[in-house]
This record gives structure tokens, C-alpha cells and sequence, in this order.
């Protein structure tokens, strides 16, 4: 059974394009209307951040927190600014990455502050246990009128906790005076680079104060200490026990001159001798 179809009237078909003309006249109203909506956004923000209230206008506006070696004033003096700046121009990202570059930090964070406008820069900062020496004769450079000589400073380095290389010009740049740490290592860095964490961390803990490590002969690696000058032989799984005997002999002094020692052999940790002076002997200490 055929179907019953009528065709459109002329005021039909009119009246359909009216509408299809009103719907595209209202999405073309909508497309301008965001779209200058998004231009008036983009320039508030730059009118925005042209604002004086949005200025950094001084390095006191950088307020810096985590530093007790850097000084405060020395890291604003690093942060890559040309006063006055917009605040909201200035990228985080790229100020920690200078800052890292220029000084002896492990780790920064950058934060902008709009109310009131300022910089917070979060550092971590790299803590120097030990002095680095190429070998003995270097020790005379370690005098204060020395070591503010850049050519001084480049030959002489620092060491943190976890073997990392600080260069002490880095510090020398950044303040006038720095106190270097008393510990010494000399001799090649690829003698103990490797292995300075666990050492450095078993010569902290030492009730007997240690001053240097002399590296310079791979197969004997001498101590300076409070006791005298100890023989320890190649560096090994044996430098634990090595301390821990060194830290019984601490009463060494009431049973021989520490004045007659030449050094103290501790390659066996369970059997050490004192090689004295003049007589070229040996003495075994006493159990302790």
C-alpha cells in the first residue's frame, strides 16, 4: 500500500531557511564573541603583568631560604634579574637551572609570590667535609691570603659527603672568606672517588680525630690523627675494623711518648705495632 507523501509548501521551505540563516548568524556571534573574549584576556594579562605592583623592583624582594654556608645577599646576586621585572615574566625553571650552575647547591626551587610581589628560592646547599690536594706540597696554598687567589683557588678543590667535587672558587666567588674544612685528602681522586662515601662516613664517626688521608701511594694508605701518623695499607673491606682498633689504642699515650712514634701499623687490625723513631724498632701495644 503506497504511501502518503506531500511536498513541502513554499512558506515551509522559507521558513526552514530562516532558521538554518538564524542558527549560523548565532554561531558566527558565538565564534566572535570568544574570540574576543580570548583577545581581551591576553591583553588584561599583559596589562596585568605591566602593573608596578607586579614589579620586582629590588634584590630585598628575593627572599632566600635553606642556605647556612651561602650568604643570602651573595645567591640574590646570582639570580639572573635586570631590575625593575614583571613577576609574572620571570620563568622559575630557568633561574634554578643558573643558580645551580653558578653555585654550590644540589638543589633550588623557585616561587613566585604575587601578594606581596617576591621571589622564595629554596636551596639545598652542597656542604664541603674535605679539602682536596694533588699531594703535600699543595698544603702551603691553603694559607687565607692564598686561597683568595683565583689561580690558587682553581688548583685546589672541596669534596661533600658524597664524593661530589665542589671547586673552591666557587665559594671564593661568592664570599670573601670562607672556612675550609679540616679534613685533607691528597694523592689521585680515582684512588677513593669511588668508595668516599662509606670511608668518609666511618672517619666522621671516629672517636680519634683524623685530619688527612694521604692517597698518594694506592698500596699504603696513610692517616693523619690525634695519635700520630697510621699505616693502613691498601685501602679494603678491612678499613672498618682498621678504625675501630685505631679508636682502642685512644690510651696509647699512657704507654708510650707519642713523640717516639714514627707511625702505627694497622695493615693487620688484630695484631698492630708502633714502629718507633731512633732506634728504628717496634713496640706491640698493649690488648686493649
Amino acid at each position: 500500500m503506497a504511501g502518503n507523501f506531500t511536498s513541502p509548501s513554499q512558506v515551509d521551505l522559507i521558513q526552514r531557511r530562516q532558521r538554518l540563516r538564524r542558527q549560523r548568524r548565532v554561531r558566527l556571534f558565538q565564534a566572535l564573541w570568544r574570540g574576543l573574549t580570548v583577545t581581551a584576556l591576553a591583553g588584561g594579562l599583559v596589562w596585568v603583568t605591566t602593573l608596578p605592583i607586579w614589579l620586582i623592583r629590588k634584590p630585598e624582594q628575593i627572599k632566600v631560604e635553606g642556605n647556612r654556608l651561602i650568604p643570602s645577599q651573595a645567591l640574590r646576586s646570582l639570580v639572573p634579574i635586570a631590575y625593575p621585572q614583571s613577576l609574572l615574566q620571570l620563568k622559575p625553571e630557568a633561574i634554578a637551572k643558573e643558580l645551580k650552575t653558578k653555585a654550590p647547591i644540589s638543589d633550588v626551587v623557585v616561587n613566585r609570590q604575587l601578594f606581596p610581589p617576591s621571589l622564595t628560592i629554596r636551596v639545598v646547599e652542597r656542604y664541603p667535609v674535605a679539602i682536596v690536594l694533588a699531594n703535600t706540597s699543595d698544603i702551603q696554598l691553603l694559607s687565607q691570603n692564598s686561597i683568595k687567589s683565583k689561580d690558587t683557588a682553581a688548583k685546589i678543590g672541596l669534596l661533600d659527603e658524597n664524593g661530589m667535587r665542589l671547586p673552591l672558587e666557587n665559594y671564593t666567588l661568592i664570599q670573601q672568606s670562607i672556612k675550609l674544612p679540616s679534613l685533607k685528602v691528597i694523592g689521585n681522586p680515582e684512588h677513593y672517588r669511588r668508595n668516599w662515601s662509606t670511608l668518609y662516613r666511618e672517619i666522621s664517626r671516629s672517636p680519634i680525630k683524623i685530619t688527612e688521608l694521604d692517597f698518594q701511594n694506592p698500596a699504603n694508605l696513610i692517616l693523619k690523627t690525634e695519635l700520630g701518623t697510621i699505616h693502613l695499607g691498601p685501602y679494603g673491606m678491612q678499613f672498618s675494623e682498621q678504625i675501630k682498633t685505631l679508636d682502642r689504642m685512644r690510651k696509647l699515650p699512657n704507654q708510650v711518648s707519642l713523640d717516639q712514634v714514627a707511625y702505627i701499623d694497622l695493615r693487620n687490625p688484630d695484631s698492630p705495632f708502633i714502629q718507633t723513631s731512633g732506634s728504628k724498632g717496634s713496640v706491640k701495644p698493649d690488648s686493649p
